[in-house]
């Protein structure tokens, strides 16, 4: 009999996978043969047809091992030095974990600004996407090598969820040390009732959330609330899920127990009423071809604009309109309105030429559209 587990993974087309340190990394040295198995996982996944990526905590754990520093907290330039030399280490041990499977890895490393920032944030998209369309498994971690308190996530649980929420993924699986949520912190309450499924998060929810319990981790259930929160906000469905046993997805898929956070939609439609809600910075005006183009699904090309107003910066909502002065979309845009003036009207082929360097094919990517 098919689990809730496995109905909603088996759905999915992008799938987030979130690993803690404490999972990863025991005593500083890292868990490669537990690694080899979560590495069968992707490989299973991927088989099915899922595009997946990893958000992977462990930097720190990893180069504190190295370096031979002692536990406990460690000052922020130690953890940074820490950080770097345990990234190389990191991104590594992913790439020979998935090398005998054919996959191919591509570390990449984010701060807060790189979601909160609008430019940023299509960099990051763009950046996302095109190594996923060449069959490549981003393995993401916070770049800890150089972020301060003011552009830290934190923790790696809401990294995870800004992450899916980013690339539009429909499950987001926080691997971690605990099995779920439960009405109360398990390790003190023996009689705390564990929840298979969370409909909504409301203070009752809240209320159940602790802190971090494990040696090597960051977050705690507060945190994975809060990612919960970003998740089906974003139309993705998010589980806690014990992640210590061998193949912890493939134990998720045959009936592990997890807490589930269902989205009330779906990635698209959420992405969608977040790009309707923005303030507009600007307008930009097509010819009926491309707004037929538009609303069949395509993105919008310079070609078909007559007209940009206002003065907007790249990655900034814009109002898309007809010649008529119908409103036809809402998306953000890839380009500067000084630029989006320079480029109207031409092809995609010579927007080199106008600008002087290479830029993006699309004006506004339907992706980052709502029609």
């Amino acid at each position: 009999m098919a689990t809730l587990s496995a109905d909603i993974i088996g759905a999915a087309k992008v799938v987030v996978l979130k690993i803690g340190s404490a999972l990863l990394v025991e005593q500083g040295a890292l868990r490669e043969v537990w690694l080899k198995s979560v590495a069968d996982d992707v490989a299973m996944l991927k088989a099915e047809g899922k595009q997946v990526l990893v958000v992977s905590s462990g930097s720190i754990a990893l180069g504190r091992g190295v370096l031979g520093l002692a536990a406990g907290v460690l000052p922020l330039e130690q953890a940074q030095a820490s950080a770097a030399v345990g990234q190389i280490r990191l991104a590594r041990a992913y790439q020979e974990a998935l090398q005998p499977h054919g996959i191919e890895t591509a570390q990449v490393l984010l701060t807060l600004e790189d979601s909160q920032d609008r430019r940023r944030y299509l960099n990051t998209r763009a950046t996302l996407n095109a190594l996923l369309g060449l069959d490549v498994v981003p393995i993401i971690n916070e770049n800890d090598t150089v972020a301060t308190d003011e552009i830290r996530y934190g923790d790696n649980d809401r990294l995870g969820a800004q992450v899916a929420s980013l690339i539009g993924a429909d499950v987001l699986v926080l691997l971690s040390d605990v099995d779920g949520l439960y009405s109360a912190n398990p390790r003190i309450d023996p009689e705390a009732d564990h929840l298979p499924e969370v409909q909504k998060i409301t203070r009752e929810i809240e209320s159940m959330a602790g802190d971090a319990g494990t040696s090597g981790a960051s977050g705690g259930m507060r945190t994975k609330l809060m990612a919960a929160q970003i998740a089906i906000n974003a139309g993705c469905a998010m589980a806690i899920s014990k992640g210590e046993r061998m193949h912890p997805v493939k134990g998720l898929l045959s009936g592990d127990r997890c807490t589930w956070f269902r989205a009330s939609g779906d990635p698209s439609s959420a992405r969608k009423r977040w790009i309707s809600a923005m303030k507009m910075a600007g307008v930009v005006v097509i010819d009926t071809g491309a707004a037929r183009a538009l609303r069949e699904g395509k993105s919008l090309l310079p070609a078909g604009v007559r007209a940009v107003e206002g003065d907007f910066g790249r990655g900034d909502p814009v109002e898309i309109r007809s010649v008529e002065g119908d409103l036809v979309a809402k998306g953000l845009i890839g380009y500067t309105a000084e630029e989006a003036g320079k480029i109207m009207g031409v092809k995609s082929a010579d927007i080199e030429a106008r600008l002087g360097y290479t830029g993006r094919s699309a004006l506004v990517h339907r992706d980052d559209m709502a029609i």
